[in-house]
């Protein structure tokens, strides 16, 4: 995960960065980005079957044409979990992404704007939430507000914050100095004008690109948890959660364990890679 990021003085022309390489790597990662989409906004007009219909009869089947990723130990189909899982995975991220904003670019600008005593409690603050693991943290505020989906996305975009306050932080540091801010307040503008109108559109690249890292480590999390029975409950969907109820089948059917970790690890290299495009393009280093 990025602490902080700063912004070169040039930015390139291009919009895409990189050689052939790069360019064949930004449209794989866009068009496997695309599919998820469609696949998380539309589950039941592409899944097979219901995720959670049972069919004991047919129980961990391998592969087949009336299952194509075979069934669980329930007979539900597995393909059909992993397509509604999509949809669990991409709104925890969103979530995520939108709390961990809301609440850590606010407190990032105010920090690197008014600098001094309060920049220095809020640092402090910041580093005391950093030095927690990330998984930790969400694993007690779920202990606390229960296993709600909602929760749990709300949980790991919290364990987030303290990276948007940092890297928020930094960029208001470097421009509350510039010629243009000094004239904006000789002008008469007010803090909160020249923090949300003058300094906060020069964040926005390093926001975008840290908000595709923060959404593939929330789609991680979110799995994690689930992994470890702390996620979204059952009977829903949830990658995380078919991961943990293979391992009792892994030798018996490896297609159950094997399928939702490809489409884990698809989706988040996907974004990884995502965000290492734009961060070329826009000039900005890590």
């Amino acid at each position: 995960m990025t602490n902080a990021i700063s912004v070169r003085e040039s930015v390139p022309e291009k919009v895409w960065g990189g050689g052939g390489t790069g360019r064949i790597a930004e449209w794989i990662s866009l068009a496997i980005l695309g599919i998820f989409v469609v696949l998380a906004l539309f589950p039941r007009q592409i899944a097979p079957f219901d995720p959670i219909s049972q069919d004991i009869p047919n129980r961990l089947q391998d592969p087949s044409a009336a299952h194509l990723f075979g069934t669980d130990e329930l007979g539900r189909d597995i393909l059909s979990r992993i397509i509604f899982g999509v949809r669990v995975s991409l709104s925890t991220a969103i979530i995520a992404v939108l709390v961990s904003l809301a609440l850590g670019v606010p407190v990032g600008l105010i920090s690197g704007y008014v600098g001094g005593k309060l920049d220095e409690v809020l640092s402090r603050a910041t580093d005391i939430l950093l030095a927690f693991p990330g998984i930790l943290v969400a694993m007690t505020i779920i202990a606390v507000t229960g296993r709600k989906p909602v929760m749990v996305a709300v949980a790991i975009g919290i364990v987030n914050v303290p990276v948007f306050v940092r890297i928020t932080r930094a960029v208001a540091l470097k421009i509350r100095g510039l010629p243009y801010v000094d004239a904006a307040r000789s002008a008469g503008a007010s803090d909160v004008y020249i923090m949300f109108v003058s300094i906060l559109p020069n964040c926005v690249n390093v926001i975008y690109i840290q908000a595709l890292l923060v959404a593939s480590h929330a789609v991680v999390v979110e799995a994690s948890l689930s992994f470890l029975g702390l996620g979204i409950p059952p009977p829903a969907p949830s990658w995380g959660g078919m991961l943990n109820q293979s391992r009792s089948y892994f030798y018996q059917v490896p297609s159950y364990g094997v399928f939702p970790g490809v489409f884990l690890v698809a989706l988040v290299l996907s974004l990884q890679l995502l965000s290492n495009s734009i961060q070329k393009a826009l000039g900005v280093r890590t």
